[in-house]
């Protein structure tokens, strides 16, 4: 399963699965990054250590080590 930290500037995704902790899970859902969620990859930061994504209308900045806990498919 492709993860949301290797995913390229301008890819368009579904989430299929968050294996993050509890409390991670969490603040993420009140994102709205959930399952079945479609999130566009905006940007990356020069050094690959965040990576910014659209979430409906909201843009939402996430740490790489975050997004390496997000399960994506292309759509």
């Amino acid at each position: 399963m492709k993860k949301l930290s290797t995913a390229k500037r301008g890819e368009k995704l579904q989430v299929v699965k968050l294996n993050a902790s509890s409390e991670l899970k969490q603040r993420l859902i009140s994102f709205g990054i959930m399952k079945e969620a479609l999130v566009e990859v905006l940007e990356h930061s020069p050094a690959k250590s965040t990576i910014e994504i659209k979430v409906g209308k909201m843009r939402i900045a996430l740490r790489a080590k975050e997004a390496d806990l997000i399960e994506v498919q292309e759509i």
